[in-house]
């Protein structure tokens, strides 16, 4: 592990909080808790030390952590989480620092998981590879020339948000779009396409046309050798990988393409891995 030692990765969601210790290319131990998304602000903070607090242990070196918002990385404050209304502007890495003594650095949960598959995943191996998030919305971490790229306002990769024939890339090709423009449940198509279904595997079909585009674009901006697909949409990739290298044949730059390998993420504990991989890269 580059000369470091223990590393505790935290993935803070809406319901609850994950941490693992980490210890080479393994997590060694982990610990889940329940979050009161509708507590105070400390109150979640002191939940989040009792998660940490289950797998420390004294060989642990650094504290990375992954969440769901904006982040000003630099300062490791916290604004706005998704689903927790009192998280508006917290300092959780002087906050984390303080109570346990070790550095903590704090990024948004895309870019850990671009991380998580770079050190840990399908990305090993690679210099200039994208982490894909498609779940509810769209979402990025880019690694180049071998380290996270989060540009000056940790804002690169996000794709979701580029404007798309009325709307953006997210409206269009996230795991939102079945129950908006299908009416349909994205688990509930999931379920029907794995039993056969020929509707089912029509809409499928149809969004391998729009994640195409997302990818097209992905390619774009950043030219990477490896795409990997996390989020709950990417559990589908069988059902809409036809559709969306047909419309990848279209690319400007048909030799990158030839040249582009993409991937599902197949690792559970990756959010875990990829909040460690924040202090992996700057080892």
């Amino acid at each position: 592990m580059r000369g470091t030692g223990a590393i505790i990765g935290v993935d803070l969601g809406g319901t609850n909080v994950r941490a693992g210790r980490v210890e080479g290319n393994r997590i060694k131990a982990k610990a889940s808790r329940l979050i009161s998304s509708r507590a105070a602000a400390d109150v979640i903070v002191g939940e989040i030390f009792g998660a940490i607090g289950d797998v420390l242990d004294p060989g642990v070196s650094a504290i990375g952590i992954g969440v769901p918002s904006i982040v000003d990385v630099g300062r490791g404050v916290v604004f706005s989480v998704e689903n927790i209304p009192s998280w508006r502007e917290v300092p959780l890495k002087d906050l984390l620092e303080k109570r346990f003594g070790v550095p903590a650095y704090v990024n948004n949960d895309a870019n850990c998981f671009a991380l998580g598959e770079f050190h840990f995943g399908k990305g090993r191996g690679t210099r200039h590879m994208v982490g894909l998030i498609i779940g509810t919305g769209i979402g990025a971490g880019v690694i180049a020339n071998g380290r996270l790229y989060a540009g000056a306002n940790c804002g690169a990769g996000e794709i979701g948000a580029i404007p798309y024939k009325n709307r953006t890339i997210e409206y269009y090709a996230s795991g939102s779009a079945f129950e908006h423009i299908n009416r349909l449940s994205g688990s509930d198509l999931f379920l029907r396409a794995s039993r056969g279904d020929a509707r089912a595997l029509e809409v499928f079909a149809g969004h391998g046309r729009e994640v195409g585009h997302a990818v097209m674009t992905t390619l774009y901006a950043f030219d990477p050798e490896m795409i990997v697909l996390g989020g709950s949409v990417s559990r589908a990739f069988a059902f809409f990988e036809k559709t969306m290298y047909e419309t990848l044949a279209s690319v400007a730059y048909p030799s990158a393409l030839k040249r582009l390998m993409i991937a599902g993420s197949e690792e559970p504990e990756i959010a875990i891995l990829g909040a460690a991989g924040l202090v992996l890269d700057l080892a």
